[in-house]
């Protein structure tokens, strides 16, 4: 799993291939990963956006961007955690994403930047 934390806002990640969704015969590996959201900070924050940067190990670059996550922009009052699931596909058996979420403090409405930490994706067999 990997973790970072900015602002006290704590973003731990890890990884599932699902070889069910994926087709390697066709260069589309499908990859869940699941986001855990801990609010240690002392102020309630709302998640307003996501910015994510996408690589494949044959080197082509996406980005993605959009409002909240899984459609929903979930507020954490301090102490709170909030987790969800997406998905990625990628052309290659391996590949890593990165970026940020950008979150509001409700207090005083300042937005502000918090780091994913980048994460792997690999197919298990590569693994060994």
């Amino acid at each position: 799993m990997n973790t970072a934390v900015t602002q006290n806002i704590k973003i731990s990640v890890s990884t599932f291939y699902q070889e069910s969704s994926s087709n390697p015969d066709v260069a589309y590996f499908v990859f869940a990963y699941k986001i855990m959201i801990e609010n240690q900070s002392s102020f309630t924050v709302k998640l307003l956006r996501r910015h994510w940067f996408i690589t494949d190990s044959n080197l082509i670059k996406r980005e993605v961007e959009g409002e909240g996550v899984v459609g929903q922009t979930p507020t954490l009052e301090p102490g709170q955690d909030y987790e969800y699931i997406s998905a990625c596909n990628l052309q290659t058996d391996t590949g890593k994403m990165y970026g940020f979420y950008i979150f509001e403090r409700l207090v005083d409405g300042l937005e502000f930047e918090v780091q994913i930490p980048e994460f792997t994706m690999m197919v298990p067999v590569r693994m060994n």
